[in-house]
């Protein structure tokens, strides 16, 4: 099964909708995607395909010298198959192909599954945000990697 990572585009939006809210409690909307694809000239955005279907996407803003990761998500039914990881890499090598020296991210207290991805790929924890999640109040575990 082969995965295609690539520049988001604006008609990836619905799909990618599905995506964010079957995976956040509070998700974004098809305006927030609109405006960091097409105005957020610090943004950049990659999706995942396979078969044609976008599965997942991933998303960082580039400020100055660091990379600050905005999310990453991936269909249900296609999780456990390499999809985070292709996404992940594809955001390491917008960092590193832009000198971005270091990369940060915060992550749910609780996310296992990401925090163990993150850290697959250099990751450490750094910090924590207090109740940084609104939907019940979840402290936010700061993550950095140097590039």
């Amino acid at each position: 099964m082969d995965i295609l990572v690539r520049n988001m585009r604006e008609e990836d939006i619905d799909e990618v909708l599905e995506i964010e809210r079957t995976s956040f409690t509070t998700p974004w909307s098809k305006e927030a995607f609109t405006l960091e694809i097409t105005k957020n000239m610090l943004a950049k955005y990659v999706v995942a395909e396979i078969e044609g279907k976008v599965v997942g996407y991933g998303g960082i803003w580039l400020i100055i010298d660091e990379g600050h990761v905005t999310n990453i998500a991936v269909h249900e039914k296609y999780r456990g198959l390499g999809v985070g990881k292709k996404i992940m890499e594809a955001l390491i090598d917008i960092c590193s192909d832009r000198n971005i020296v270091a990369m940060t991210l915060e992550v749910r207290k609780t996310n296992e599954i990401a925090k163990s991805l993150y850290t697959k790929y250099g990751f450490k924890e750094y910090g924590i945000r207090p109740g940084y999640y609104s939907d019940n109040n979840e402290d936010a575990i700061i993550m950095w990697k140097r590039i």
